[in-house]
C-alpha cells in the first residue's frame, strides 16, 4: 500500500518512474478547443426511436456519449461521489484493512495498472475494484469504511445496473438483436472502479491512464461536476470529455464491438492529470462471466457480413487483455483468420 500515489505524492517532483516515453506523453493540454463535442442524450425523452438513433450514431462515430435525465436520482450521485472521495482520503493504512493488493480477490486496491510490478512506467492513479453481482455475496467483501459506504454504494451500483439494462436494451432493438441478447452471461459480472487521480507535479509528462479501450460491454462512468481529465480520441486528436453536473459517461467496450461484428466503436480513450486538483470517477463495468462465449451476434452475421471475430471464452479475451500492451496484438488475437 506504501506504492498508492496519495500516500506519498504531496510535495514531491515527479518520480522517474512516471515520466512517460515522449510518443505517449500528453504535452501541453492547453490546446484550441476540438470542434468535435461528445453527444448528449436526453433518455428522458418520448420519442424512443429518436433516442436509439442517438445512441447508435454517437456509438459508431465517437464510441462515447454522455446521458442526461437517466432515472438515478441526484441526491444519490452525490453521495455516491462523496463516499467514494471519502474512501481514497483515508490513510494508507487504513485502506490496506479495508482491502486486499491481492488481485483474484473480490475486492482489492492497487496504484497505476495490474501489471504494476512488470510494467516500464506507472500512471498516476490510486484503484479501488469490487465485483457487484450477485450483490448480497459481494457486499460483504467491500469496504467497510467510510461506514457509509457499503449502504450507498449498494443503492447506486443498484440504480446503475438497471440503467445499464436499459442502455443495452436500447443498443439491442437498433441493433436488431433479440431483447434477451444481453440478459444471460454477457451482462452478469459487472464491476466497480473508483479511480482517484492525485494533484500531479507535472502533467505534461505523465498520464492518469495510458491510451487503451476498455474489455467490457460498457461503462457508465460517474464523473466530478467540475474537473476535465477523460479525453476520447477521434480524427486524430483528444477530445475531453467535459463534465456535465449528474449526467452518466457511457463509452462502448470492445466486447459490444465484437457483439456487435463491428458496427459499434469500442474508442480509444485516456485520462490526463492536472496539478491543481484530486480528481475521483467511479465507473461501473459492465463485464460477462468468465465463461461466457463472445462473438458476433448471430443475426448480425451473413454472406455479405461475415463475422468479423472468433468466438472465444471471456476469461480467454480478458487474460491476453491483462498482458497484452499493443493494440494490434490484441486485435490479432480476437479477429478471425479471414478478417
Amino acid at each position: 500500500m506504501e506504492q498508492l500515489v496519495a500516500s506519498w505524492y504531496n510535495g514531491r517532483s515527479l518520480p522517474e518512474t512516471y515520466v512517460l516515453p515522449l510518443e505517449i506523453r500528453p504535452g501541453k493540454l492547453n490546446v484550441p478547443v476540438s470542434t468535435n463535442i461528445i453527444p448528449v442524450v436526453d433518455l428522458g425523452g418520448h420519442d424512443e426511436t429518436a433516442i436509439i438513433q442517438q445512441i447508435l450514431e454517437a456509438s459508431q462515430e465517437f464510441g462515447f456519449f454522455q446521458v442526461i435525465n437517466h432515472g438515478v436520482p441526484s441526491n444519490l450521485l452525490d453521495e455516491a461521489m462523496n463516499v467514494c472521495k471519502e474512501f481514497h482520503a483515508m490513510s494508507a493504512k487504513d485502506k490496506a484493512v479495508q482491502c486486499s493488493n491481492d488481485l483474484n480477490k473480490n475486492c482489492f486496491l492497487y496504484t497505476s495498472s495490474q501489471r504494476y510490478a512488470t510494467e516500464k512506467y506507472h500512471f498516476w492513479r490510486d484503484s479501488l475494484t469490487h465485483f457487484c453481482h450477485p450483490l448480497e455475496k459481494q457486499i460483504q467483501f467491500w469496504p467497510e469504511k467510510p461506514t457509509r459506504y457499503r449502504n450507498v454504494v449498494s443503492k447506486y451500483t443498484t440504480e446503475v445496473s438497471k440503467l445499464g439494462s436499459t442502455i443495452l436494451g436500447l443498443i439491442s432493438k437498433g441493433l436488431g438483436v433479440s431483447p434477451e441478447h444481453f440478459s444471460n452471461g454477457l451482462t452478469e459480472n459487472p464491476k466497480m472502479i473508483v479511480n482517484h487521480y492525485p494533484p500531479c507535479p507535472d502533467p505534461t509528462l505523465t498520464l492518469g491512464v495510458p491510451k487503451h479501450r476498455d474489455p467490457v460491454l460498457i461503462n457508465i462512468l460517474l464523473q466530478e461536476d467540475d474537473l476535465c481529465g477523460l479525453q476520447v480520441f477521434k480524427d486524430e486528436e483528444w477530445i475531453d470529455v467535459e463534465p456535465i453536473p449528474h449526467a452518466f459517461v457511457v463509452n462502448i467496450g470492445y466486447v459490444l464491438q465484437i457483439i456487435s461484428n463491428g458496427k459499434l466503436k469500442g474508442a480509444e480513450h485516456r485520462v490526463v492529470t492536472n496539478s491543481n486538483s484530486a480528481r475521483t470517477t467511479a465507473s461501473f463495468f459492465v463485464s460477462p462471466s468468465d465463461e461466457t462465449l463472445i462473438e458476433p451476434a448471430k443475426v448480425l452475421v451473413n454472406t455479405s457480413s461475415p463475422a468479423l471475430y472468433r468466438s472465444l471464452p471471456y476469461k480467454d479475451f480478458h487474460s491476453k487483455f491483462l498482458v497484452t500492451s499493443d493494440w494490434k496484438e490484441l486485435e490479432k488475437f480476437v479477429r478471425t483468420t479471414s478478417a
